[in-house]
């Protein structure tokens, strides 16, 4: 069962100048670095869930996106992580807090947006 301060972020690649096999790289070089973490308790690709008739997802896994689960007191170190790694890069992030279900949903393109968001999720969630 899953530990109640546990939070999951979803982060998807969302820049149009890229298509599926670009974003793809990216999610993948993001979860190997990730791995890498002490900081996150589990990262994957996220499953395709009932695929559409000519989706160009041939991995089984979603365009471009990552999840990972992270114990609240980690979530600090794994922000500054993501704001490093991905402060210039267009991306999706939707937070869900475990234990109550709460779930924020946030898109940055540059590290002042990336920067706000994180402060506006800590805040919203009290993280």
């Amino acid at each position: 069962m899953a530990d109640t301060s546990d939070i999951k972020l979803t982060i998807t690649f969302i820049d149009q100048d890229l298509d599926a096999e670009e974003k793809d790289e990216e999610a993948e070089r993001l979860l190997s670095q990730m791995k890498e973490l002490d900081e996150v308790e589990e990262v994957n690709r996220v499953a395709e869930i009932d695929a559409p008739v000519g989706s160009k997802s041939v991995t089984g896994y979603v365009v471009g996106q990552v999840m990972a689960i992270v114990k609240s007191e980690s979530v600090q170190q794994v922000w500054g992580f993501l704001t490093d790694r991905l402060g210039s890069k267009p991306i999706e992030i939707e937070l869900e807090l475990t234990k109550d279900s709460k779930k924020v949903k946030v898109k940055a393109s540059s590290r002042k947006e990336l920067e706000a968001a994180v402060n506006a999720i800590q805040e919203i969630t009290k993280v």
